[in-house]
């Protein structure tokens, strides 16, 4: 570790693991209610255990970034961080807030939430993803700004580069667009707007923002290329993001009552999203196989190369076949739309959080040169077992989209909402299977962290 400062992304990486266990868990918990519906109810219904999955899942996200910001930072700017405590202060308020709202979710019934936390005097609860009560959301604010501020006061006092330009950039968009989630318009079109203002910019420009920095970031360290070199394809594949992204928010404007000319353009520059993560496959594996050292952290490379990877098939492919507007018609509120969901989310940012600890925390841990090998290992099996669970589930649910669109969608003989999801309960069990999978992955990812040898040697240059 070159600057002590750094040591404060530690309990972020900490924190972001146990939550996306959390996470994992809750979904596990969904998928046995779609098989048996009764199963936990009415303790926790669907509703609740859904709020909780995907509350927790952006929270996880939020961690894992500030922790990969915190560790960066110092590294790129040639300084130590602005202020450490404010850091640690951040933490601890985010985290307290974090779990007070996990466990109103929990334990409070939501209207009675919607009470005791003063939606009354500014409404913005009840949208999906958005379901914060507001002192929660007023922290977030708070949270983020002093982490932007932290940021840039950092990069402001030291070295400036490409990446904590790029960095800083998808910071104070991450900032602008979670306002639009203090809005709630009484027209729901215009309500769906706003929403998406927050929801897709947030996911599909800003925060691609956030892992091209620090894919960047790793790759540099592991490969030991030019930044130079790197940092043109970092400009190039921002580029790509910043046009096809905005524009791209288009494509939820689709028969809700918007002007149709959404319906073209949502369908054009929605259809160009995925060249900006073919671009980071072919970025990623060029630095590996230009790369001008032998890193012993072979496992920060593994998890580079499959963040763009898993990154181009959810977020790029899965993101496709349901985006032009005529197909959109029969794909939309489908279990295809949850497929693509998950595999983007996973293989766009819970993947980097993965880079970027597998990179940080031996270093963190006094391990400059990696973890050892027998660590690596069992990491090498955790990151095939999440990856093949999530590949699994996405194909589950892909099928699954695809009967519940011919049994209520296309053709004469259609059949009720619940007849077709008696008729993909089967699909729903292997669904099921491939989440336990993932979930045994990332327990044992987390073993990997308890392997004890002795730390590999210095990489040879």
């Amino acid at each position: 570790m070159k600057y002590t400062s750094q040591a404060v992304a530690k309990p972020y990486f900490i924190f972001a693991l146990t939550l996306l266990a959390g996470e994992i868990l809750f979904g596990i918990l969904m998928g046995i209610q779609y098989v048996w519906g009764d199963f936990l109810f009415p303790l926790i219904p669907f509703n609740v255990l859904r709020m909780v999955h995907t509350n927790l899942l952006i929270v996880t996200l939020l961690f894992g970034f500030m922790g990969a910001t915190y560790y960066l930072i110092p590294e790129e700017t040639e300084s130590e961080l602005w202020s450490p405590k404010l850091a640690i202060i951040t933490f601890w308020i985010f985290a307290a807030a974090g779990v007070a709202t996990i466990l109103g979710y929990l334990f409070v019934p939501y209207a009675t939430l919607t009470e005791w936390t003063f939606n009354n005097l500014l409404p913005t609860m009840g949208r999906e993803f958005l379901e914060q009560p507001l002192p929660t959301k007023v922290g977030i604010v708070i949270v983020v700004l002093s982490y932007i501020l932290n940021t840039a006061m950092t990069i402001l006092k030291g070295r400036r580069t490409v990446i904590t330009t790029v960095l800083l950039t998808g910071l104070l968009g991450l900032a602008v667009f979670f306002l639009f989630a203090f809005y709630v318009p009484d027209n729901l079109i215009q309500d769906k707007f706003f929403w998406w203002f927050t929801v897709h910019l947030w996911v599909e420009a800003t925060w691609e923002l956030i892992l091209g920095a620090i894919l960047a970031f790793v790759l540099i360290k592991v490969t030991g290329v030019d930044r130079e070199h790197i940092d043109k394809w970092l400009y190039l594949i921002i580029a790509m993001t910043m046009v096809s992204g905005i524009l791209g928010t288009g494509h939820h404007f689709f028969y809700m009552g918007a002007p149709e000319y959404w319906l073209w353009i949502g369908s054009i520059s929605s259809a160009v999203e995925p060249l900006p993560f073919l671009l980071m496959i072919l970025f990623a594996f060029t630095m590996a196989r230009e790369r001008k050292i032998e890193h012993k952290n072979k496992m920060a490379l593994t998890w580079a190369k499959g963040t763009a990877v898993m990154a181009f098939l959810g977020a790029g492919v899965w993101g496709f076949f349901h985006t032009l507007a005529p197909v959109n018609m029969y794909t939309h509120g489908t279990q295809l739309t949850a497929a693509h969901g998950h595999l983007s989310f996973y293989g766009a940012y819970v993947m980097i959080v993965f880079t970027v600890i597998s990179y940080a925390m031996p270093i963190l841990r006094g391990r400059p040169y990696g973890n050892c090998a027998k660590a690596q290992k069992v990491e090498l099996a955790s990151f095939w077992m999440m990856n093949i669970g999530m590949v699994g589930l996405t194909l589950a649910l892909s099928i699954a989209g695809l009967v519940q669109i011919f049994d209520q969608r296309v053709g004469t003989n259609l059949i009720g909402f619940m007849d077709s999801q008696e008729s993909i309960a089967g699909i729903y069990m292997v669904r099921l299977a491939f989440g336990f999978l993932v979930f045994t992955g990332l327990l044992t990812y987390f073993y990997s962290f308890f392997v004890k040898e002795p730390a590999v040697e210095p990489a040879k240059v």
